[in-house]
């Protein structure tokens, strides 16, 4: 995981992942046309994507097409979020519980003063 955060955390390498979300199955020709930057500088950062598991490969011909692998950044969601995410809803949950309880002591108050 310390990969795919070291990968996740340079802006370069996240609009790389933005244009094969885009647009997926790119070459490094298409991609390098892309980026302000020269095909070295996309090539090192594509294999910073690839040994995260990010980007994976495949060859055409003589082309070497670059895919978006989106479930490192899923793991890390799961992994991260569900934990807090289960304290939220429950805060939810709660909120809820107590603004009906109110709306139901407000409904029976109005009740006995119009009665």
């Amino acid at each position: 995981m310390d990969d795919v955060f070291k990968a996740l955390a340079d802006p370069t390498r996240r609009r790389l992942l933005d244009e094969l979300f885009r647009m997926d199955g790119q070459t490094l020709s298409s991609l390098e046309k892309r980026l302000p930057m020269t095909r070295f500088g996309v090539m090192k950062h594509l294999r910073v994507l690839e040994h995260a598991g990010l980007v994976v490969t495949r060859r055409r011909g003589r082309e070497k097409l670059h895919y978006l692998n989106a479930v490192p950044i899923r793991q890390i969601h799961d992994r991260w979020m569900d934990k807090f995410r289960e304290h939220q809803v429950s805060a939810l949950i709660d909120l809820k519980n107590t603004l009906e309880e109110r709306d139901t002591e407000t409904k029976k108050w109005n009740r006995r003063k119009t009665a």
